[in-house]
């Protein structure tokens, strides 16, 4: 998979500073909730039930989270954010609290011992996987010693609350599972979403700097327009002076100098950025032309692009003009730069159009998709596209594999329909077979520009006249 123009998203939203999205004030209002509950627990056992507790070892556990919250108000700032140790040691001292309660009433006796798998499922949404796997060996070690080894819960009467050894047993093993099963779970469902987050964060960044690209161009027109005027009057005043100036060598050379530059100052404006060409054609453009843009910065990279009609498409002078949209062009400008990371030589792009809809479809004669990931094709993530040895070896990307995906994003949200599968025996208008074949097919109503509210540019663009 491609990425999307080097955007450095794993750096900025990467799973190693989420432990810091958490606050400190966030755990202490958690710890209070658990305090009251342990509180409300030992006091309902004790006083409407009549068992017998060794409430001072209870209440000396309790005071310590109790504690532990008061230093953390009293020493941190409310705002402070927590690192991933800092939040590792939280959630492992609120394990091991409750565990010690658990030994002192009953251990899995106790029907409470439920609540061990609160800081695990907390750690697999919040920490990372090695902090996770740490407190959920440390939650397996302490649901074993518990069922070993506890202070039996004793009743007014004196006597024992117990269950038999193979009830005890069948606890065990349903809390061993149970904190296998609600971690896995639970980090495999935070992952995936904050993998769909990043990605759309990521889609949103190009979608922008897309955006910002197709400003600038309307920008650099505006200045060739205005522009043009004084150019064009200083060019003339200077010619004027260099011929009243052709008996005075000095000046004449001045002037001539002052005219050369205006006309470099006029080849500047027409270079810079096709303003010449795009000024008209800001907003809409013919569907070739708008391919052929594109295409433009990876037709330098060593691949032959064919641009081709499809069997249904009218004249190449009756093609639609479409709206250039910075989602339609960034997404279409990813697929063939997907296209070009694994052909061997050549990438096709053929245009279609009917009555209804447009379509695109580009070629590669590289491998082709694996046929085990052709339904995944365009989730996040996916750092693999071919089977072939040889397209693993990419130097020009080190990327995130989001490339298809932020294409597939903007492409979807301008209307279009993707789909993505392996190619015929040959290419369009040619015997070359073919790899892998995308497919962007929008109604005509979403994108044409004749049928939007946008009206259509036509004509060719004013050039200076000097």
């Amino acid at each position: 998979m491609t990425q999307a123009a080097d955007i450095p998203v794993g750096r900025g939203l990467g799973k190693g500073a989420r432990a810091n999205w958490i606050r400190l004030r966030t755990m202490i209002v958690l710890r209070w909730v658990a305090i009251a509950g342990q509180l409300t627990a030992i006091t309902v056992a004790q006083r409407i039930f009549g068992l017998q507790l060794e409430l001072g070892l209870c209440y000396l556990a309790i005071g310590v989270s109790v504690l532990g919250n008061l230093i953390a108000i009293l020493v941190f700032p409310e705002n402070k954010r927590l690192s991933e140790y800092e939040n590792l040691l939280m959630v492992l001292f609120d394990l091991v609290q409750l565990a010690f309660l658990l030994f002192l009433t009953g251990g899995l006796h106790n029907p409470f011992s439920l609540l061990l798998l609160g800081p695990v499922t907390i750690s697999a949404t919040a920490l990372s996987l090695r902090s996770t796997i740490v407190l959920c060996g440390t939650a397996i070690v302490l649901a074993t010693l518990l069922a070993l080894f506890h202070l039996p819960l004793i009743t007014a009467n004196g006597g024992r609350l117990e269950l038999p050894s193979i009830f005890i047993f069948g606890i065990w093993i349903a809390l061993v599972i149970a904190i296998l099963f609600s971690t896995a779970y639970s980090r495999r469902v935070t992952t995936e979403i904050h993998s769909m987050a990043d990605a759309l964060a990521a889609t949103q960044m190009a979608l922008a700097r897309e955006q910002k690209l197709t400003d600038l161009g309307g920008v650099v027109a505006a200045a060739a327009h205005e522009l043009g005027t004084p150019l064009a009057t200083i060019k003339l005043a200077s010619g004027e002076l260099w011929n009243e100036l052709q008996d005075q060598p000095e000046l004449a050379e001045d002037a001539a100098l002052i005219r050369d530059q205006a006309d470099r100052c006029r080849d500047i404006l027409r270079n810079m950025g096709r303003a010449g060409k795009d000024d008209l054609h800001l907003r809409q453009a013919p569907l070739m032309t708008v391919l052929e843009e594109a295409a433009e910065p990876h037709r330098m990279r060593g691949k032959t692009f064919t641009f081709t009609l499809g069997p249904d498409a009218g004249d190449v002078s009756d093609q639609p003009a479409i709206l250039r949209r910075p989602e339609v062009i960034h997404g279409l400008r990813n697929l063939m730069q997907n296209a070009v990371d694994f052909a061997a030589t050549t990438v096709w792009v053929e245009a279609n159009w009917t009555d209804t809809v447009i379509s695109v479809r580009i070629f590669d004669d590289g491998a082709g998709f694996p046929p085990d990931i052709l339904g995944r094709i365009g989730d996040p993530f996916m750092r693999r596209r071919r089977s072939d040895p040889k397209a693993a070896q990419r130097p020009e990307y080190e990327g995130m594999g989001l490339g298809l995906f932020i294409a597939k994003t903007l492409l979807e949200r301008s209307g279009a329909e993707l789909r993505f599968a392996n190619g015929p025996e040959t290419a369009p208008h040619s015997e070359t077979p073919v790899g892998a074949v995308v497919k962007v097919t929008w109604p005509r109503a979403k994108i044409d520009a004749d049928r939007g509210d946008t009206p259509r540019a036509t004509g060719e663009n004013t050039q200076f006249s000097w």
